[in-house]
């Protein structure tokens, strides 16, 4: 079979593409960057150079595939984000519409359903929104949990202040996912390619509290007595700014960390999510920030 993988070599898209290139099908990956494309190649797959911003080159690429899996690259240099994510989404329909093609699997998020008050993941809202309205077209929404991977980000704080914290609430249980356990999944989805209509599925690898996050990851580096430490979504907002996050971005980051202590943003989950786990758990993902510790 023939898919299209948008996403470029990220964390998920990377290991999506090598499970459909050994399982023998054609696969071409999407990137912004010419740079990628030996090692697009290298994987055994084919490399489409250009922007998602630019129909024209995505109603190319994904004409005659079987099925495409969309994502929406990071941009932190848009003036408004979850304006910027709703664009992508409503390119990816109009392209798919052109294209004729007929099945798509799409990465979306926990706390899709909230089309306000979701930092980044409501621009997701409105990627789900153009997707469904299009008429003959299978889609199938993936909306993981909160990434192991964002953690990292928290690795000079744990080593320069002896802490690790967020606005997420205290002692509240997070719904997280390691990106290789949604690189299954999609490879599930769009080999078998069973759904019809527009369908949600929930992943996750784990349910743990964030005190237990701290306990993990302490253990990791050898600070056992590791707290976390609940921010109010001010202090987030200042800290992420020092950091030198840009506004927009540290603005939406603060609002979906808001969402996750509300319980807004898992609220759907929770009604709806997975009978059965991911099969990383997030002691398994300790050894990987133990190392970016180890180098901040």
């Amino acid at each position: 079979m023939k898919f299209v993988v948008t996403g470029s070599l990220g964390n998920i898209s990377k290991p999506l593409a090598e499970k459909l290139v050994a399982a023998g099908h054609s696969v071409t990956v999407v990137s912004s960057k010419a740079d990628k494309t030996a090692q697009i190649e290298a994987i055994g797959a084919k490399a489409a150079i250009g922007s998602v911003e630019d129909v024209d080159f995505l109603t190319k690429t994904f004409a005659g595939a079987d099925a495409v899996y969309t994502m929406v690259p990071p941009n932190f240099g848009a003036s408004n984000w979850k304006k910027y994510i709703a664009g992508i989404g409503e390119n990816y329909a109009e392209a798919i519409h052109a294209s004729g093609v007929k099945n798509v699997v799409n990465l979306s998020s926990m706390g899709a359903h909230m089309p306000e008050g979701c930092g980044p993941v409501s621009g997701l809202f409105f990627v789900e929104k153009a997707l469904n309205a299009l008429e003959g077209v299978n889609v199938k929404h993936l909306r993981p949990g909160f990434f192991y991977t964002n953690f990292l980000a928290n690795a000079g704080m744990v080593k320069h202040m002896g802490i690790i914290g967020g606005n997420y609430g205290e002692n509240v249980k997070l719904v997280l996912v390691h990106p290789t356990d949604i690189a299954d999944v999609a490879a599930e989805e769009i080999q078998e390619l069973h759904f019809r209509g527009k369908r949600i599925r929930y992943i996750a690898s784990d349910e743990i509290t964030t005190g237990e996050v701290a306990a993990i990851l302490g253990k990791a580096v050898g600070k056992p007595e590791l707290q976390w430490v609940n921010f109010t979504d001010e202090d987030t907002l200042a800290g992420l700014l020092q950091a030198g996050v840009p506004d927009e971005i540290a603005k939406n980051y603060t609002e979906m960390g808001a969402a996750m202590r509300s319980g807004e943003m898992d609220s759907d989950y929770l009604k709806n999510g997975p009978t059965t786990l991911g099969k990383t758990k997030f002691e398994a993902f300790a050894p990987v920030f133990a190392a970016v510790y180890a180098q901040s």
